[in-house]
């Protein structure tokens, strides 16, 4: 294992990508921890998502990314198998984004979010950007991006799984802990509180919001197996 986070990483081999999420687990678990990579790489993005709905500082988002990863492993063995891997790993992810604002003294209990994000908000208009910048896909990404940010986090934890990640109403209620009505209630809400418009282009652009690029990508594989290596 390289200890350089930098470095390029080794590639695994092709037939190891067909691996099952349970296939991999089982077999980090007999002693191929490098293995782990690939439930990293499949699930990034999906973690990143979970982690962005509640936290907004990017250099947190990553700090909190790389937590959760390290921590799961450490948690692997325990795994019992009665949820899917993605579902387990986004509420280690979740209730470490939580945990970092607890420590803020920003956030008492599970479904206690930040006081200031429960005040109403209101999102950016389409209007205030030019013609010219309403018809960009990027532009339009970005301004759908601002208005999810707008929103108080119970709501924007539900949209950016729902809608942005694209889990079901069952996937969600499981990680964040609610029951499947409170996710539709709140779902229905989020909704509301987007602007027309920008609900209109949610489902051409919302998956241009949020990304975490190979680039970054690479760099928390790396960061996370290195941490990994010099503990096993």
């Amino acid at each position: 294992m390289h200890g350089d986070p930098m470095e390029p990483l080794p590639p695994l081999p092709a037939t190891a990508h067909a691996l099952s999420d349970a296939e991999v687990v089982a077999r980090v678990l007999a002693g191929e921890p490098a293995l782990y990579e690939i439930l990293m790489r499949r699930y990034n993005q999906l973690l990143y998502r979970s982690v962005r709905s509640i936290l907004r500082d990017e250099a947190e988002v990553e700090d909190v990314l790389q937590d959760a990863w390290l921590a799961a492993f450490q948690k692997l063995d325990g795994f019992a198998g009665r949820a899917q891997v993605s579902t387990w790993l986004v509420r280690i992810a979740i209730n470490k984004a939580l945990d970092r604002l607890r420590r803020s003294s920003r956030l008492v209990g599970l479904d206690g979010w930040p006081e200031e994000d429960l005040v109403a908000q209101t999102p950016p208009h389409p209007a205030h950007a030019s013609p010219e910048a309403q018809s960009s896909a990027r532009e339009l990404a970005r301004l759908l991006g601002e208005a999810i940010d707008a929103l108080p986090a119970r709501y924007r934890a539900v949209y950016m799984l729902r809608e942005v990640e694209a889990l079901d109403t069952r996937a969600v209620a499981t990680c964040l802990e609610l029951p499947e009505a409170t996710v539709k209630t709140r779902l229905h809400r989020a909704r509301a509180r987007l602007r027309e418009e920008l609900e209109r282009l949610a489902g051409a652009s919302a998956r241009e919001t949020f990304g975490f690029g190979a680039g970054r990508c690479d760099a928390l594989v790396a960061r996370v197996l290195a941490r990994i290596a010099s503990a096993v």
